[in-house]
């Protein structure tokens, strides 16, 4: 009673009723990979969770401190306040180390889930027009998940992060004319300087965690604002989406997502170990440790820069250190081509459509190719980064593991990229539809020899790429309507002969059925047909029926009434009159 009430005082000062109501009706696919997004979230709820716990007992600081805890091999040791506080946290803090390593694989979650909704989005064309400013945030969040997934390795100034820093900061010097200016700046002075954990605490718990909870604000209201897309289907167009509304169903079914998250985060953090700081020792700046490896997703450049030759180029009196282009040219013109693809592609494609239905992979084969082949690289890229480990485990020399790699780098992208190409143009043009149902003819059609087939994958001539067109409505889709005893009934029909979905509300007139389905189903042409197209039932059942129906529609239209009067009422107050 006292909830309703507050409710009640404050949707009468603000409104909010229409607007929740609103909310709590919008449609969301059902699709499992649309999850992938709520799990990049609740990773991140995750990390600010316990974050929060973490920063009551970390000591963001660079200044001596002898460790006195449980850790006996660090006792009486002189280490940083900022590793002295990491050892104590994970040894003597109750639960410390289960939040610490929880923290720790929330990041590794988090940024693996963007990668991969950033993936589904890139295959699927879910960037292309309306939801480029979606694409173009989501990448942004990449960028800083990468960056702060970083600064949160390196500030507990353990031997292994440490080395991990210095080669960041050797990338950043490397780059002409501004490096060194911006080395000093980030640091706060020459490496290791004292403002460095400092600086990277402040930019680790406030500033981008500040831009990434804004930009997942932003994303969230855009996808509220925007029509949810959604995979091709019986029932499904650019006019509508088929799935699960907001509240009760799918409310349900994303809160049971968090805990499940939750509770694999917490297994993780309780049963698997990871960055074990108190066995690498405190940084020292001169000694290094080996094997050294960042975590997966920034293990990419280092790998870059392992497989790299020792390249130093001189333009006029400036000198291009060889780190410059595995660890800012590489890495710089990809995030450059992910900010300009959906632009890139309209120009090639010429596509200017909206679109709210999603692509199969194999009908974009151009698609399909780039992105097998920058997976393809970068996951190279990523086994580069332990060549040590894969010396060590096969035996062998680690120069000749990486004159191996150097060539797989080059050469595996290309043919796994040509090869993703192929399938999908096979798959796209022949009759096939699983991979397994390729044929030696669909393949030469795919190579340009021999006429396409005219299945449903069917393209245009012989050896000719054609520009892939925009996804259209099915042609013979419409919505039929007919008189059911005193009551109008509606269904949408997917072409003549195909899937019906009958509408679940009946109508006074013909005219309220027709508003209903296209509500449910705008820019579908209204076909009426006569009589009932379903058996009328007999006898009593069917007078049993219609006095149901005509009980329900004569509770809605009190409803109605009712509601009208309440929303008179209110208006009456507001302009000072008053109503009997």
């Amino acid at each position: 009673m006292i909830l309703d009430r507050l409710a009640r005082a404050v949707d009468d000062r603000l409104r909010l009723s229409p607007i929740t109501r609103k909310a709590l009706a919008k449609v969301f696919p059902d699709h499992w990979s649309f999850m992938l997004g709520e799990i990049a979230l609740y990773s991140f709820i995750a990390l600010i969770l316990t974050g929060v716990y973490l920063t009551f007992f970390f000591d963001a600081s660079s200044a001596d401190r002898v460790y006195h805890g449980s850790y006996a091999p660090l006792d009486g040791s002189t280490t940083s306040a900022a590793y002295a506080s990491t050892v104590r946290l994970s040894w003597d803090v109750r639960a410390g180390l289960l939040i610490r390593q929880t923290h720790h694989w929330a990041a590794v979650v988090f940024v693996a889930a963007i990668v991969v909704h950033l993936i589904r989005i890139f295959f699927t064309g879910a960037f292309r027009k309306p939801r480029e400013l979606n694409w173009l945030v989501g990448v942004t969040m990449l960028t800083l998940a990468l960056a702060n997934g970083f600064t949160g390795y390196s500030m507990p100034d353990d031997l292994l992060s440490g080395v991990g820093l210095r080669i960041i900061v050797s990338v950043v010097q490397s780059i002409p004319l501004v490096g060194s200016w911006l080395a000093f700046l980030g640091l706060g002075g020459e490496f290791p300087s004292d403002e460095m954990i400092p600086r990277l605490f402040v930019s680790h718990v406030l500033l981008v965690p500040a831009v990434l909870v804004a930009l997942i604000s932003v994303h969230l209201a855009m996808v509220v604002r925007q029509k949810h897309s959604q995979f091709p289907g019986p029932g499904r167009t650019e006019h509508n989406v088929v799935g699960s509304v907001f509240w009760p169903s799918y409310t349900l079914r994303s809160l049971a997502l968090f805990a499940w998250v939750l509770a694999v985060l917490f297994a993780l953090g309780g049963l698997v170990q990871i960055n074990p700081v108190w066995l690498y020792g405190p940084f020292s700046p001169a000694q290094a440790t080996s094997p050294a490896q960042p975590d997966w997703y920034v293990a990419w450049g280092d790998g870059a820069l392992r497989l790299f030759p020792a390249w130093e180029v001189r333009i006029g009196d400036y000198l291009v250190p060889s780190p410059f282009i595995p660890g800012v040219v590489i890495g710089g013109v990809t995030f450059l081509a992910l900010y300009a693809w959906p632009f890139l592609e309209r120009l090639r494609t010429r596509d200017r459509w909206q679109h709210h239905l999603l692509d199969r992979p194999r009908d974009h084969p151009v698609r399909m190719g780039v992105g097998v082949a920058a997976l393809t690289f970068y996951a190279v890229l990523v086994v580069a980064a332990g060549d040590d480990i894969i010396a060590r485990l096969l035996r062998v020399s680690v120069y000749d593991v990486l004159s191996v790699l150097r060539v797989v780098v080059l050469v595996l992208p290309l043919l796994t990229g040509a090869l993703a190409f192929l399938l999908a143009r096979a798959l796209s043009r022949g009759d096939a539809a699983r991979l397994g149902e390729l044929t030696r003819a669909d393949l030469t059609t795919a190579r340009g020899v021999g006429r396409p087939r005219t299945g449903h994958g069917a393209g245009g001539a012989a050896g000719v790429d054609e520009p892939e067109q925009p996804t259209r409505d099915r042609t013979g889709e419409r919505i039929e309507l007919w008189p059911e005893g005193d009551v109008w009934r509606w269904r949408y029909r997917d072409g003549p002969g195909r899937v019906a979905i009958l509408g679940n509300r009946m109508a006074l007139t013909e005219q309220d059925a027709a508003s209903a389905a296209q509500l449910a189903y705008p820019g579908v042409d209204r076909v009426v047909v006569p009589g009932p197209p379903l058996p009328p039932p007999a006898g009593k059942v069917r007078t049993a029926l219609r006095r149901g129906a005509n009980l329900a529609m004569g509770i809605s239209l009190l409803a109605a009434a009712l509601r009208q009067r309440r929303a008179r009422r209110r208006r009456a107050d507001r302009s000072g009159e008053r109503t009997p």
